[in-house]
């Protein structure tokens, strides 16, 4: 029987990961694009996040970065706005408005939608911050991550060799 050679299944996203220690060229949002760091994953390739310019949005994954880059939270993304949504709403008399989804109406939603462009790693934010284009108050790289030297402080208690037969309980 001969030699099974192909990638099938999974085993195509095996491969070692060549590109990672390249550098790319920092990505700037364009007209209809913002900046947003992620509040809370809700699955199924959807997240919540607070754009820079003050509204909470829900943001899809879109397919090109969908199980290629793992987002998590507190990470700086690039979203694009939904330009095309339409909005329905009604007003105490029970009347219908048409919304567009433009500048003019973001304060009077509480969230809109939007899609994930692109994640930016902990470098590229710190630039983006450098530049000006991320506020000062931006957190980058905020999570609670444990070397090999932090658990000097900790005491441990050895309790002994005073084991007890579960026979004996």
């Amino acid at each position: 029987m001969p030699k099974n050679k192909g990638k099938g299944g999974k085993n195509r996203r095996r491969g070692k990961n060549e590109n990672e220690s390249e550098k790319r060229e920092l990505v700037f949002k364009e007209d209809g694009q913002e900046y947003a760091q992620v509040i809370k994953m809700l699955g199924n390739g959807r997240l919540e996040a607070m754009c820079f310019d003050g509204v909470k949005r829900l943001c899809h994954i879109r397919g090109k970065l969908r199980k290629k880059v793992w987002i998590n939270s507190s990470d700086i993304i690039l979203v694009g706005l939904r330009d095309y949504q339409v909005i329905i709403m009604r007003d105490k008399n029970q009347q219908w408005f048409i919304f567009f989804n433009d500048n003019t109406l973001h304060s009077s939603l509480k969230d809109q939608k939007a899609d994930v462009i692109l994640k930016y790693n902990a470098d590229e934010a710190r630039s983006l911050k450098a530049y000006g284009e991320l506020p000062e108050h931006a957190k980058i790289n905020e999570t609670d991550t444990f070397g090999p030297g932090d658990d000097e402080d900790i005491q441990f208690d050895d309790i002994g060799d005073d084991d007890e037969d579960i026979d004996d309980i």
